[in-house]
C-alpha cells in the first residue's frame, strides 16, 4: 500500500510540473499587493467599461447651448424642490399620492416604529437588571403566564389593523388614478430616456444627461440636469405608459412618489399630478449597466400656454386644434360634375359564330343569328 501511494505521488510530481512551469513562462506572477493598489490608483471608469457607447447611442453629448434652446427649459431649478438636499426624512412631495403617502409614514408608520422600539428597548433593559445572576440566584421556574401570551397576541393584532387601514386606502388611490389629460411614453434606454407624446402628435424627445461643466452653466444640480426635459402642463393627471428597448430600468421621480420598472416587450402604467411648476427630478432605480448611475430624468412642469407652446416647438399639435386648412388648388369643387368617359361596348366572341354584343348573347342564341 505504501509502494502505491510512493508511486502516486511521483506521478504526479513528474505530471504537474511542466504544466507549472509552463504556466509560468506564459503568465508571470504578480504579488497580490501590487494588483490591489493598481486597481486603487487606477479604477475602472464608465467609459473604459463600455467602449461601445457610441454603438449604442450614436447622439453628440449634451450640450447645454442646445438644451438651453427648448421653450421650456429657462425654468430654473428651486434648490430643495424636486431634488436632494441632504435630509434624513423623504422630498416634500408635490402629488396627493405623495402626500398621502408622506402622512402616513410620518404619522402612522414612524409613531409605531418608535413606540415598538422604545418599548421592545425598555423590556431588555428591565429584564437585563431585574432578573441578571447577582440580583436573582435562583431563577423563577415559571413556564406560562396567561395574561402575558393574551398581550403578545392581541397588540400585534391591534398594531397591524392600525397599519393596515390606511395602507390598503392608499394603495386603492394610487392604482385607480382619474382619467388621464394626457399620455406620456417612457422608454428606458442604455443609458437614456426617450419620452413620445401620441397625444399630441406622437412626437418624441431624447434626454440625455448634461455633463459637470454643462449643468453648472445652467444652474442644475450635477448628475441630475439632462438636456431634453419631460414637459407637462401643471394640474393636469399625467399617465406615463414605461417600457424599455434592452434591460430591466426603473422610472423613479421621489418628489412624485411614482416608482415603476421599465421591462422589455412589456407596458406598465403610473400616473401623477403636479400643480406647482419647477423641475422635479428622478433617477433610473434598478441596476442597469455600467451607466446606471448616468441616466437621470428630470420632469418640468409649466403652465398649460407654456406647454402649448413647447409642443408647437417640437412640432406636434394639441388636441382638438384645428386642422391645416386645405389649399385652394386642392379642394374639390362639390357643385361640379364627374362625368365618366366612355367605355367600348365589351363583346361576346363564340368561336362557331361571328362575334356578338353582351346585349345579343343575352337575348338571342348564337346559332340563330349565325343564321
Amino acid at each position: 500500500m505504501k509502494t502505491l501511494i510512493k508511486l502516486i505521488a511521483v506521478a504526479a510530481a513528474f505530471g504537474l510540473s511542466p504544466a507549472a512551469a509552463l504556466a509560468q513562462d506564459v503568465l508571470p506572477a504578480q504579488p497580490a499587493q501590487e494588483l490591489v493598489a493598481e486597481s486603487q490608483a487606477d479604477p475602472a471608469q464608465p467609459e473604459e467599461a463600455s467602449p461601445d457607447q457610441a454603438a449604442v447611442n450614436p447622439e453628440e453629448p449634451s450640450d447645454a447651448t442646445v438644451a438651453a434652446s427648448t421653450y421650456a427649459s429657462q425654468v430654473v431649478p428651486e434648490p430643495g424642490v424636486g431634488q436632494p438636499d441632504g435630509r434624513m426624512m423623504l422630498q416634500d412631495q408635490f402629488t396627493p399620492i405623495g402626500e398621502e403617502a408622506a402622512w402616513f409614514h410620518n404619522v402612522i408608520l414612524l409613531p409605531v416604529i418608535t413606540a415598538i422600539s422604545i418599548l421592545v428597548l425598555v423590556l431588555m433593559a428591565w429584564v437585563v437588571i431585574r432578573y441578571r445572576r447577582a440580583a436573582n440566584p435562583t431563577p423563577s421556574r415559571t413556564t406560562h403566564n396567561t395574561l402575558i401570551e393574551v398581550i403578545w397576541t392581541l397588540v400585534p393584532v391591534i398594531i397591524l389593523v392600525i397599519i393596515a387601514v390606511p395602507s390598503i386606502r392608499l394603495l386603492a388611490n394610487q392604482y385607480s388614478p382619474p382619467d388621464a389629460d394626457l399620455t406620456v411614453k417612457v422608454t428606458g434606454n442604455q443609458w437614456y430616456w426617450t419620452y413620445s407624446y401620441p397625444d399630441h402628435g406622437d412626437f418624441e424627445i431624447v434626454s440625455n444627461m448634461l455633463s459637470d461643466e454643462d449643468a453648472a452653466a445652467r444652474g442644475e444640480p450635477r448628475l441630475l440636469g439632462v438636456d431634453e426635459r419631460m414637459v407637462v402642463p401643471a394640474g393636469a393627471t399625467v399617465k406615463l405608459i414605461v417600457t424599455s428597448n434592452d434591460v430591466i430600468h426603473a422610472f423613479a421621480v421621489p418628489a412624485f412618489w411614482a416608482k415603476i420598472d421599465a421591462v422589455p416587450g412589456r407596458l406598465n402604467e403610473t400616473w401623477f399630478k403636479v400643480d406647482k411648476p419647477g423641475v422635479y427630478y428622478g433617477q433610473c432605480s434598478e441596476l442597469c449597466g455600467a451607466r446606471h448611475a448616468y441616466m437621470p430624468i428630470a420632469v418640468e412642469v409649466v403652465a398649460p400656454q407654456q406647454f402649448a407652446a413647447w409642443v408647437a416647438s417640437k412640432g406636434g399639435t394639441m388636441p382638438g386644434a384645428a386642422p391645416t386648412p386645405v389649399a385652394a388648388s386642392d379642394a374639390i369643387d362639390e357643385t361640379s360634375e364627374t362625368t365618366m368617359p366612355d367605355m367600348p361596348e365589351p363583346i361576346l366572341v363564340n368561336a362557331t359564330s361571328t362575334a356578338v354584343t353582351i346585349e345579343q348573347a343575352a337575348t338571342s342564341n348564337p346559332s340563330e343569328v349565325a343564321e
